[in-house]
């Protein structure tokens, strides 16, 4: 007897639909086949155990499981499900009547229990697509896969509950349903910091406000204490909300990362994230044996906060340069190839110098020239280029730090940022690609940030003085937009100009002058 029962395989963040086909024949012989890794082939024990601890005889049979497509590599514990209704339907303890309306993931306990597995919206996401009437998976995986409309999502706690519903039984599972309002709308960020609590520091603030109105990447240098950290967390609160496009981009990644919790149905919250600076390659960028997203596509339509930034590896720092340009990161290896979106804010910070105090009014640098030049070396200039905003940082004054008078919050200054980057949205209508002036090309930028010939003519002399490269002329032409929008303005004026070419505070021919 062959049954057929459809599952999915992961890869990177899109699914490969993948029938388990299931052939029952004459002796005693067990045969798995279809490229499957280790846990793959390990269900076998735990799929004999689920079945008989759910009450059933596991059959005698001479089985043969194939997984096709065979040149898929299949990975993890989501193909015990099908295998066990596949396995049960040979012997009509299942009816198999059922089976190709639905698509069936998830691991199995040895009680026969469901356990989570990762990537079940972007199954959902592809169940839909291949016209599948539903999707059977754990119920902890079923707030994130129920958000995809059109589509019965069911959330079993037990094998049991699985048989029961192929079977027809009274008293069987529903679909969950989630409208998008409940999981989106009703569920937008609650911040617990707030730009308020930061004192002082009015030039970074301000800084801060610029990055995300144009989603520009930026640096601040300063000394230890001086809130470098701070003020980094709270970027987040002060981004536009998330879109629902956004967020289903984000409930992705996470979901194949296996970073979703039970209860969560999207991601309504722009990601910070803040990895060590201990941080592998393959840690940041993502890949592995059995390839997850990264760091920087988790950070994905979120802010990527790198503190200490001189403390990282080289060689992690340089992987960074292409994601920061194109904003998606590929990885290619001997057996797989995947891509992954990671259009992220970079955020970092840095010491301006090994023993901290360089440039402290307040505290003795015990520092050679040498060796701050050597500390600023150990990130690279086209890395530098690539991030806009430049700006060092001054510790804050006691009568600030003591002063009861609280700052502009988050939300005044969320304003201003959004009434910037529907401006932007305005502007870039024509480039679905485009979202923010940071994304511009330079064909665009010719369009839409052009400097009049005598602003022009005041870049040209300061990019002759300071040694500036091209890239840095684009970024000071983007923030100049940016600035320009905050403003109300039209046209980029000379006072838009002369504050974006003052937030290139770390090229090489002015630092430590």
């Amino acid at each position: 007897m062959l049954v057929k029962v459809p599952t999915a395989a992961v890869q990177g963040l899109n699914a490969i639909e993948v029938m388990t086909e299931v052939n029952s024949a004459r002796g005693v012989m067990y045969f798995l086949v279809g490229l499957p890794d280790n846990s793959v082939k390990e269900s076998h024990e735990r799929v004999v155990a689920a079945i008989q601890n759910s009450g059933f005889d596991f059959p005698v049979r001479s089985l043969t499981i194939s997984l096709t497509p065979a040149d898929v590599k299949k990975e993890g514990a989501t193909y015990d499900l099908p295998i066990a209704i596949g396995l049960l339907a040979t012997t009509n303890d299942v009816k198999p009547d059922h089976l190709m309306r639905y698509m069936f993931i998830g691991e199995l306990s040895l009680d026969g229990s469901l356990l989570p597995v990762r990537g079940a919206l972007t199954t959902a996401i592809l169940a839909k697509e291949k016209g599948y009437e539903g999707l059977i998976l754990p119920a902890a995986n079923v707030r994130e896969a129920a958000v995809v409309e059109g589509l019965k999502v069911y959330g079993a706690n037990k094998l049991l509950d699985v048989i029961n519903l192929l079977n027809d039984a009274p008293e069987v599972i529903q679909p969950t349903t989630i409208s998008q309002e409940e999981n989106f709308i009703n569920q937008q960020p609650r911040y617990e910091i707030d730009f308020s609590d930061v004192k002082g520091q009015e030039n970074v603030k301000r800084a801060m406000e610029i990055a995300a109105a144009g989603g520009h990447n930026i640096i601040m240098v300063g000394p230890p204490g001086s809130g470098k950290s701070m003020m980094a967390k709270r970027l987040p609160t002060i981004l536009p909300p998330l879109s629902f496009t956004e967020s289903l981009e984000t409930t992705q990644i996470y979901s194949v990362a296996g970073k979703l919790g039970g209860s969560k149905g999207l991601v309504t919250e722009r990601p910070f994230r803040s990895p060590h600076h201990t941080i592998s390659q393959v840690a940041l960028v993502g890949g592995g044996t059995n390839p997850q997203p990264g760091e920087i596509s988790l950070a994905h339509n979120g802010v990527l906060y790198c503190d200490e930034l001189p403390e990282f590896s080289r060689t992690v720092l340089e992987v960074l340069r292409q994601p920061l340009e194109d904003r998606e990161i590929h990885i290619s290896r001997a057996k797989y190839a995947v891509s992954y979106p990671a259009s992220f804010m970079f955020c970092a910070s840095m010491n301006p110098c090994p023993c901290g105090y360089y440039g402290d009014p307040t505290h003795h640098c015990v520092c050679t020239p040498g060796q701050v030049t050597r500390y600023l070396n150990k990130i690279s200039g086209p890395l530098l280029d690539r991030i806009d905003i430049q700006i060092t940082i001054q510790p804050v004054k006691f009568e600030q730090l003591s002063s009861l008078q609280r700052g502009e919050t988050s939300e005044e200054i969320r304003k201003r940022v959004v009434a910037a980057r529907k401006i932007q949205e305005e502007r870039f209508r024509d480039y679905p690609k485009v979202h923010c002036n940071a994304q511009m090309t330079s064909a665009m930028m010719r369009e839409f940030a052009q400097p009049s010939p005598e602003n022009l003519k005041l870049l040209q002399q300061v990019m002759e003085r300071f040694h500036f490269s091209a890239r840095a002329y684009e970024r000071i032409l983007r923030l100049s937009r940016t600035i320009a929008d905050l403003a109300g303005s039209e046209d980029i004026q000379r006072e838009h100009l002369m504050e974006a070419i003052g937030y290139r505070h770390l090229d090489r021919s002015n630092w430590g002058e």
